[in-house]
């Protein structure tokens, strides 16, 4: 599949764009192993979460659903779990393998963890490497890769872990391990990063501190069922978000988006780039921050992006480099390794495509340099990651020329029927199969 663009146009009126990708995992995972009935509302029905549903599925447990984005889990608790019948297969879905690498660490059963070839090209060993220290028997092919093969029934005990990088699916991963484990196991994070493990766990009565960057829990406790609304995920509302400001006569409102603090920094970077940005009826929802944001279009200016706020906006940055290429002047990032090791080289990839469009960048070890213009058009490869489509897409709003772009299909993997919601707001768009 692909998506053909025609250059301009506005984005005006209301959406809710899907439920959040991080959230949903997390729901899926922890309600199957509650004690209880847990019911999901605003499940986000893409291929990756749809992955950590079929990979519960063939461990045993009752899931009802997904329909309208309402799932019913019967938890099992945590040492019910079964071993499945051959390798869980989940797909491009880089949450599901490390977070699962790290609860069934601690099962009785061995199994083995595989997914599509873009999934089984990214390194494992930043969860391997913390694992073992616990005590997993895990084991990947060269360099860590997965199919990552982890043999049960092993004794697990708690550690103090030292994240190497800000990463909270290494962090999610050593907790839910820790689940498991004798004893007390802490992580100590360089940087804050998504909180919705910790938030979620407590959600389901587990005990979780948080203090001054380091998150702790003791092992053996239990989990009981609660139900979970999941907000509509930030990371797909970046999208709208920065074609919003982009495009003059833009006048757009995004409901129900879960602003948690821990993944607001596309909202902090554009604002710093003069974007108009208004949050209204904030709430909390199932522990939860949510608000409807309303962004109408201005002038945004290249800026040196805020370290402290590269972790905070690490998925929403191939969005975030649209909005630089049509600001006016520069704009530097700095600290952003862990793009490298995405879907795709998302900075390789996003600089690939920026220069096609006739856009001058610089691509750096750990970052990007990027001179704001006007886009021309052209034809941008997406190197299998969603993002990089989507982000392309937009950029179709203050182009000169039309913009194609190859091989879309992993687009559902995160924002199903993207395309449709994309038209109806006003991009000019149409898909193409191949």
């Amino acid at each position: 599949m692909e998506f053909k663009l025609m250059p301009g146009g506005a984005i005006t009126g209301e959406a809710r764009v899907p439920g959040d990708k991080s959230i949903s995992h997390r729901a899926i995972m922890l309600g199957a192993l509650a004690e209880g009935t847990t019911r999901v509302s605003g499940f986000l029905e893409g291929e990756d979460a749809l992955a950590t549903v079929a990979a519960f599925r063939a461990m045993g447990v009752d899931i009802e659903g997904p329909e309208d984005g309402e799932v019913t889990l019967h938890g099992v608790g945590l040492h019910g779990l079964r071993a499945p019948q051959e390798a869980l297969d989940l797909g491009n879905s880089g949450t599901s393998i490390r977070l699962l690498s790290g609860l069934l660490a601690g099962q009785s059963f061995a199994c083995e963890l595989t997914g599509d070839r873009s999934l089984c090209g990214r390194p494992m060993g930043r969860v391997i490497d913390p694992l073992t220290m616990m005590g997993a028997r895990i084991e990947g092919v060269e360099g860590g890769r997965p199919p990552l093969k982890i043999t049960g029934g092993q004794s697990l005990q708690g550690i103090h872990y030292d994240l190497p990088m800000a990463s909270a699916q290494v962090k999610s991963c050593v907790l839910l391990a820790g689940l498991y484990a004798r004893g007390r196991t802490s992580v100590t994070e360089p940087a804050p990063t998504r909180d919705h493990t910790e938030r979620m766990l407590r959600g389901f009565g587990y005990p979780v501190s948080s203090e001054q960057g380091v998150i702790a829990l003791e092992g053996g406790g239990r989990l009981r069922a609660t139900d979970i609304d999941v907000p509509a995920d930030i990371s797909s509302a970046a999208f709208f978000l920065v074609a919003a400001s982009i495009a003059p006569g833009s006048d757009l409102l995004l409901t129900h988006v879960g602003v948690n603090p821990t993944r607001t920094g596309v909202l902090r970077i554009l604002e710093l780039m003069g974007a108009d940005i208004t949050l209204k009826n904030e709430r909390v929802v199932g522990g939860e921050p949510v608000a409807d944001i309303r962004v109408r279009h201005a002038p945004l200016r290249g800026i040196e992006i805020p370290a402290d706020q590269v972790p905070l906006a690490i998925d929403e940055f191939p969005a975030l480099f649209i909005a630089a290429a049509c600001a006016e002047g520069r704009t530097v990032l700095h600290g952003a390794e862990e793009l490298r090791v995405k879907e795709s080289d998302r900075i390789a990839a996003m600089a690939e495509g920026l220069t096609t469009l006739g856009i001058a960048n610089e691509v750096l070890d750990d970052g990007i340099v990027i001179e704001g213009g006007t886009p021309g058009g052209g034809v941008i490869l997406t190197h299998h990651d969603h993002r990089i489509a989507m982000s392309f897409a937009i950029a179709a709003l203050r182009a000169e020329g039309e913009i194609r772009i190859l091989d879309c299909d992993h687009v559902a993997t995160s924002f199903p029927g993207f395309d449709a919601m994309a038209r109806g707001l006003g991009l000019q768009i149409s898909t193409l199969a191949d």
